[in-house]
C-alpha cells in the first residue's frame, strides 16, 4: 500500500495576498478556491510538477500566519528556478551550493519560509 502526502495548510493571514503571490509570483496553479460553506474559504494550490498541494484560507486552522515549519521542493534546474523567482519579484537567496545539493530560500507574505533545492545527479531534481 503506498502512503501519500497530498495536501499541507500553511496559515497565512490575508488569502487573497497569500493567492496572488504563490500563484503570480511563485508559478503555483491555482486549483480551488470555494467557499463550502459560511465561514470556510478553501484555496488550493499546486506546484508544477508535484502530487503534493498546498492550501489556506478562512476557519481552516488555528495556527498563527507565518508558522508553517520549513517547506521544501526540489527541482530539475535550481538556476532556472532562481531566476523565475527573481523575475517575478520573490525576495529569494542566492543559490546556496552544498555537497548534497544546491538551494534557494524565500518566504511567503506571512514569512512561511521555503527552500528550493536542486540534487546533482539526481534525474529530474
Amino acid at each position: 500500500m503506498d502512503w501519500k502526502l497530498e495536501l499541507v495548510f500553511v496559515p497565512v493571514s490575508d488569502v487573497d495576498r497569500a493567492k496572488d503571490f504563490y500563484v503570480n509570483k511563485v508559478g503555483f496553479n491555482a486549483d480551488f478556491d470555494e467557499r463550502p460553506m459560511p465561514g470556510i474559504r478553501f484555496v488550493q494550490l499546486t506546484p508544477p510538477g508535484s502530487a503534493c498541494s498546498i492550501c489556506f484560507g478562512e476557519g481552516l486552522t488555528d495556527a498563527p500566519a507565518g508558522s508553517a515549519p520549513s517547506l521544501q521542493m526540489v527541482v530539475s534546474d535550481i538556476q532556472a528556478a532562481h531566476a523565475q523567482l527573481k523575475a517575478n519579484g520573490v525576495d529569494v537567496s542566492d543559490v546556496d551550493v552544498q555537497d548534497w545539493g544546491h538551494f534557494v530560500y524565500f518566504a511567503d507574505p506571512d514569512g512561511n519560509k521555503w527552500a528550493v533545492q536542486f540534487i546533482p545527479g539526481r534525474p529530474n531534481g
